[in-house]
């Protein structure tokens, strides 16, 4: 009797994985120096130039310039963008902002994406709790990538993460419907597609090496949203707040390694 070979999420090598791990380096360092020129009066034009000239100093290639005619280097989204927002000279930072980049970067021939939420000057509150808590459901997320997990595992431990925050925190959060992670390599979007919510137990498995760009999308609203006629920028339907938090994540024998790391000598976390 003959029996179907499990799916399995697409793995690599531990050579490979450094060389992701090169690249997630670049995109961390992107990152970073992103949030450091992120002042009231800057443009996310300006916050592009930022991360492009980092990216090609490291002899990298930012994966977003022109990948389906995406003009920019970052996706800056604003306040109520949750994704894909375009840099813009007309899109200017001001005091209170919640400012979501998500930065790709290629360094030979391998891909890294991150993605973090933070404030121009001070938050309120409601907006800090929001991206903590979109940080913690990553963390949640990513700490169920384990050799023999499967695919919804992920979506279902991202959701719980989520829930267990509203409790934590007093305020609901909404899950934003229809986007997610994705499989990532020598190719910045692959199969599977990652829910941020669900049931368990269903989808590829996981094994030593496969990797995944884990990215939940939380709003202090609803979970409905719009693309504007640009073809690209997201916004949240009721005009709540969003936050995203991505990172690059591989499943090893010694548990989840982010690939997407970021420069230590900062104080900002994680």
């Amino acid at each position: 009797m003959g029996f179907r070979k499990r799916k399995r999420v697409p793995f690599r090598s531990p050579g490979e994985l450094d060389a992701m791990a090169a690249a997630g380096a670049v995109v961390g360092a992107a990152l970073v120096a992103v949030r450091a020129a992120a002042k009231p009066g800057v443009s996310t034009l300006d916050l592009d130039e930022v991360a492009e000239s980092v990216i090609r100093e490291a002899n990298a290639v930012p994966s977003f310039k022109g990948y389906h005619g995406f003009p920019g280097s970052i996706c800056s989204s604003v306040n109520e963008v949750v994704v894909h927002g375009i840099p813009s000279s007309d899109v200017v930072l001001a005091e209170g902002d919640l400012v979501s980049i998500d930065c790709g970067a290629i360094l030979d021939g391998w891909h890294g994406d991150s993605a973090w939420t933070f404030g121009v000057g001070e938050l309120s509150e409601a907006d800090s709790d929001l991206s903590e808590v979109t940080r913690l459901s990553l963390e949640a997320g990513i700490e169920a990538m384990v050799d023999g997990a499967r695919l919804t595992d992920i979506s279902h431990a991202i959701e719980l993460g989520t829930r267990s925050a509203e409790r934590k925190f007093g305020r609901s959060f909404g899950i934003v419907d229809g986007y997610g992670g994705h499989g990532i390599g020598r190719e910045m979007h692959m199969d599977p597609f990652l829910a941020n919510e669900g049931e368990p137990g269903r989808g590829p498995y996981l094994v030593i090496g496969s990797t995944l760009a884990i990215e939940p999308m939380l709003t202090l609203g609803t979970t409905e949203t719009t693309e504007l006629d640009d073809g690209w920028t997201v916004i949240t339907d009721d005009g709540s707040r969003s936050a995203h938090w991505e990172h690059t994540v591989a499943v090893t024998a010694d548990g989840p390694r982010i690939l997407t790391t970021r420069p230590q000598d900062h104080n900002v976390r994680p």
